[in-house]
Protein backbone atom coordinates (compact mmCIF):
# COMPACT_ATOMS: atom_id res chain seq x y z
CA UNK A 1 0.00 0.00 0.00
CA UNK A 2 1.36 2.95 -1.06
CA UNK A 3 0.98 6.42 1.25
CA UNK A 4 -1.09 9.63 -0.22
CA UNK A 5 1.97 12.26 -0.81
CA UNK A 6 -0.37 14.83 0.60
CA UNK A 7 -0.61 12.67 3.86
CA UNK A 8 1.63 14.75 6.77
CA UNK A 9 4.94 12.88 7.78
CA UNK A 10 5.21 11.86 11.45
CA UNK A 11 8.20 12.33 12.90
CA UNK A 12 9.11 8.35 13.30
CA UNK A 13 8.76 9.23 9.20
CA UNK A 14 11.52 11.79 9.19
CA UNK A 15 13.23 9.64 11.05
CA UNK A 16 12.79 6.68 9.00
CA UNK A 17 13.87 8.98 5.78
CA UNK A 18 17.26 10.56 7.56
CA UNK A 19 17.90 6.79 8.26
CA UNK A 20 17.92 6.26 4.74
CA UNK A 21 19.84 9.23 3.84
CA UNK A 22 22.34 8.44 6.65
CA UNK A 23 22.73 4.52 4.81
CA UNK A 24 22.88 6.27 1.07
CA UNK A 25 26.12 9.08 2.10
CA UNK A 26 27.84 6.08 3.54
CA UNK A 27 27.73 3.69 0.93
CA UNK A 28 28.89 6.67 -1.39
CA UNK A 29 25.63 7.27 -3.35
CA UNK A 30 25.64 11.30 -1.66
CA UNK A 31 28.74 13.89 -0.74
CA UNK A 32 28.62 15.14 2.65
CA UNK A 33 27.02 18.67 1.05
CA UNK A 34 24.24 16.79 -0.55
CA UNK A 35 23.34 14.24 2.59
CA UNK A 36 23.82 17.73 5.18
CA UNK A 37 21.19 19.63 2.36
CA UNK A 38 18.73 16.30 2.40
CA UNK A 39 18.82 15.62 5.93
CA UNK A 40 17.92 19.24 6.47
CA UNK A 41 14.86 19.23 4.11
CA UNK A 42 13.95 15.73 5.47
CA UNK A 43 13.21 17.27 9.06
CA UNK A 44 11.72 19.99 7.97
CA UNK A 45 9.55 18.22 5.34
CA UNK A 46 5.53 18.47 5.89
CA UNK A 47 4.19 16.04 4.04
CA UNK A 48 5.21 11.70 2.65
CA UNK A 49 5.35 13.52 -0.78
CA UNK A 50 8.38 15.59 0.33
CA UNK A 51 10.21 12.37 1.93
CA UNK A 52 9.64 10.54 -1.11
CA UNK A 53 11.06 13.66 -3.34
CA UNK A 54 14.51 13.32 -1.45
CA UNK A 55 14.65 9.34 -2.12
CA UNK A 56 13.24 9.26 -5.10
CA UNK A 57 17.24 9.89 -7.42
CA UNK A 58 18.31 6.77 -4.89
CA UNK A 59 17.66 3.15 -5.03
CA UNK A 60 15.55 1.21 -2.13
CA UNK A 61 17.19 -0.15 0.56
CA UNK A 62 15.82 -2.35 3.18
CA UNK A 63 17.33 -1.10 6.69
CA UNK A 64 16.13 -4.23 8.43
CA UNK A 65 17.73 -6.93 6.61
CA UNK A 66 16.95 -10.30 8.60
CA UNK A 67 19.38 -12.60 9.00
CA UNK A 68 19.90 -15.67 6.29
CA UNK A 69 17.72 -18.69 7.31
CA UNK A 70 21.08 -20.73 6.23
CA UNK A 71 22.57 -19.29 9.41
CA UNK A 72 21.04 -21.71 12.64
CA UNK A 73 22.39 -21.50 15.84
CA UNK A 74 23.04 -25.17 17.03
CA UNK A 75 22.10 -26.44 20.97
CA UNK A 76 25.11 -27.85 23.27
CA UNK A 77 27.85 -30.07 21.31
CA UNK A 78 26.99 -33.73 21.57
CA UNK A 79 29.11 -35.50 24.26
CA UNK A 80 30.40 -32.25 25.57
CA UNK A 81 30.49 -31.97 28.88
CA UNK A 82 32.35 -28.01 29.29
CA UNK A 83 29.28 -26.47 28.10
CA UNK A 84 30.13 -25.25 24.40
CA UNK A 85 27.76 -24.08 21.67
CA UNK A 86 28.40 -23.98 18.45
CA UNK A 87 28.19 -20.10 16.70
CA UNK A 88 28.42 -20.98 13.28
CA UNK A 89 25.95 -23.39 11.21
CA UNK A 90 28.98 -24.86 9.11
CA UNK A 91 31.12 -26.29 11.95
CA UNK A 92 32.22 -22.78 12.66
CA UNK A 93 33.54 -21.16 15.69
CA UNK A 94 32.99 -22.99 19.37
CA UNK A 95 32.04 -20.56 22.62
CA UNK A 96 31.86 -21.32 25.63
CA UNK A 97 29.25 -20.94 27.74
CA UNK A 98 30.45 -21.59 31.34
CA UNK A 99 31.71 -19.55 34.42
CA UNK A 100 34.51 -18.01 31.55
CA UNK A 101 32.01 -17.06 28.72
CA UNK A 102 32.35 -13.84 27.68
CA UNK A 103 29.00 -12.75 28.52
CA UNK A 104 30.31 -13.31 31.88
CA UNK A 105 33.51 -11.37 31.36
CA UNK A 106 31.05 -8.63 30.73
CA UNK A 107 29.12 -8.76 33.55
CA UNK A 108 31.85 -8.44 36.10
CA UNK A 109 33.57 -5.78 33.34
CA UNK A 110 30.43 -4.15 33.78
CA UNK A 111 29.92 -4.28 37.31
CA UNK A 112 33.76 -3.72 38.34
CA UNK A 113 33.20 -0.27 36.50
CA UNK A 114 30.98 0.82 38.20
CA UNK A 115 32.12 0.58 41.36
CA UNK A 116 35.23 1.88 39.95
CA UNK A 117 32.89 5.36 39.40
CA UNK A 118 30.97 4.83 42.63
CA UNK A 119 34.17 4.73 44.88
CA UNK A 120 35.79 7.34 43.33
CA UNK A 121 32.78 9.59 43.77
CA UNK A 122 32.51 8.53 47.14
CA UNK A 123 36.34 9.38 48.10
CA UNK A 124 35.77 12.79 46.00
CA UNK A 125 32.87 13.38 48.25
CA UNK A 126 35.37 13.53 51.57
CA UNK A 127 34.86 9.71 52.35
CA UNK A 128 32.38 9.91 54.91
CA UNK A 129 29.64 6.77 54.97
CA UNK A 130 30.55 4.42 52.42
CA UNK A 131 27.45 4.25 51.02
CA UNK A 132 28.52 2.73 47.44
CA UNK A 133 28.16 -0.22 49.41
CA UNK A 134 25.01 -0.26 49.08
CA UNK A 135 25.01 -1.04 45.42
CA UNK A 136 28.56 -2.52 44.82
CA UNK A 137 27.81 -5.24 47.82
CA UNK A 138 24.18 -6.97 46.65
CA UNK A 139 25.03 -6.52 43.15
CA UNK A 140 28.29 -8.59 43.81
CA UNK A 141 26.81 -11.00 45.68
CA UNK A 142 24.15 -11.49 43.69
CA UNK A 143 26.44 -12.52 40.86
CA UNK A 144 28.87 -14.09 42.62
CA UNK A 145 25.92 -16.65 43.23
CA UNK A 146 24.96 -16.78 39.89
CA UNK A 147 28.38 -17.41 39.11
CA UNK A 148 28.71 -20.16 41.46
CA UNK A 149 25.73 -21.70 40.76
CA UNK A 150 26.94 -22.03 36.39
CA UNK A 151 23.78 -19.99 35.39
CA UNK A 152 23.95 -17.04 32.22
CA UNK A 153 24.59 -13.55 33.48
CA UNK A 154 21.11 -12.89 31.88
CA UNK A 155 19.46 -15.60 33.20
CA UNK A 156 19.35 -19.03 31.88
CA UNK A 157 16.63 -18.41 29.19
CA UNK A 158 19.19 -17.02 27.48
CA UNK A 159 21.30 -20.12 26.65
CA UNK A 160 19.06 -21.99 24.10
CA UNK A 161 18.46 -20.77 20.92
CA UNK A 162 15.63 -17.74 19.65
CA UNK A 163 12.39 -19.39 20.13
CA UNK A 164 12.73 -21.45 23.15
Amino acid sequence: MVADPRMRASDDDRDRTASLLREHHAAGRLTAEEFSERLDQAFAAKTVGDLDELLSDLPGIDLYHLPDHGLRRRGPVPGSSSHLTATAAAGGAVQPHGRFSPAWMAAWGSWLSVSAVLIVVWALSGMGYPWFAWVVGPWGALMFGRWVAGSHPGGDHQRGTPGE
